[in-house]
């Protein structure tokens, strides 16, 4: 299915009944990462599953795809879906929209998980990797993909999950350049939302792999505690929805039903 925003398709899919759950995914995924989530869970609930611009069969409108512009793309989906309350759970940048969309419209979010992701903003580094990678996407797109997210898990589960890390990487080379580094720079210009947080009130959630390679795990356990969000850990890295995906189906079986 597919709704308009900026005169721009946004896909997106939208399974079972009741209690809305919106699962968005992260930086070259689609909502393929949620499939088998959304065939599970959607026997009880509702389950919308969106395809962020630039990413999936999604296009793109914009030379910098702002977390916030992305909150609207997912606002125009719940709109044409007349969803007027969800649970949001977003995988890496996903979370990063999901914290956006909670800042521009407060009323609808009825719990916020964050997935291997951080309300933080980029550090300054940071923002040069992600120069750096939109020049290394304009150079060579393939090698880009590739190294990206072989670099999201460990050695062993590259090799552990290597039919699922070749499908997720195929997938993001049908991704169009712009799309990509129309994410990469929307990453690298979004608000801090630590505050934003803290401040939620509705039941929220932050998962971290243990092993994650881009976000520090004690970083984001001490991140959750002073947010007095529940943590909730995975022994492996940054793919949870693939390296620990029954923990991750479990957890979301149980805990966004608000």
């Amino acid at each position: 299915m597919k709704t308009t925003y900026k005169n721009t398709p946004i896909a997106y899919t939208s399974q079972g009944t009741g209690n809305p759950l919106v699962l968005l995914h992260g930086f070259l995924e689609s909502k393929e990462i949620w499939k088998d989530f959304a065939d599970e869970l959607s026997s009880k609930r509702q389950v919308i599953c969106i395809d962020l611009p630039g990413h999936g069969e999604s296009g793109c409108f914009a030379e910098i795809h702002s977390m916030s512009e992305m909150a609207k793309t997912v606002k125009a989906v719940l709109e044409k879906l007349d969803t007027k309350k969800a649970f949001f759970a977003g995988h890496s940048m996903g979370g990063y929209v999901s914290l956006e969309f909670q800042k521009k419209f407060p009323t609808l979010p009825t719990g916020l998980a964050l997935i291997n992701s951080t309300p933080e903003a980029d550090s300054l580094e940071r923002r040069k990797n992600r120069d750096r990678a939109s020049a290394l996407v304009k150079k060579n797109k393939k090698a880009f993909v590739s190294m990206a997210i072989s670099n999201l898990l460990t050695l062993e589960n590259n090799k552990r999950f290597k039919p699922e890390v070749e499908n997720l990487k195929k997938r993001a080379l049908n991704f169009p350049e712009e799309g990509i580094t129309a994410a990469l720079q929307g990453m690298k210009i979004r608000t801090d939302h630590t505050e934003l947080f803290k401040a939620y009130t509705k039941p929220k959630f932050i998962i971290s792999g243990k092993n994650d390679p881009v976000l520090n795990y004690k970083t984001t356990k001490t991140i959750a505690k002073y947010c007095n969000s529940d943590f909730i850990e995975f022994p492996d890295g940054h793919l949870s929805f693939m390296e620990n995906k029954e923990k991750l189906m479990e957890f979301i079986r149980k805990s966004t039903f608000i």
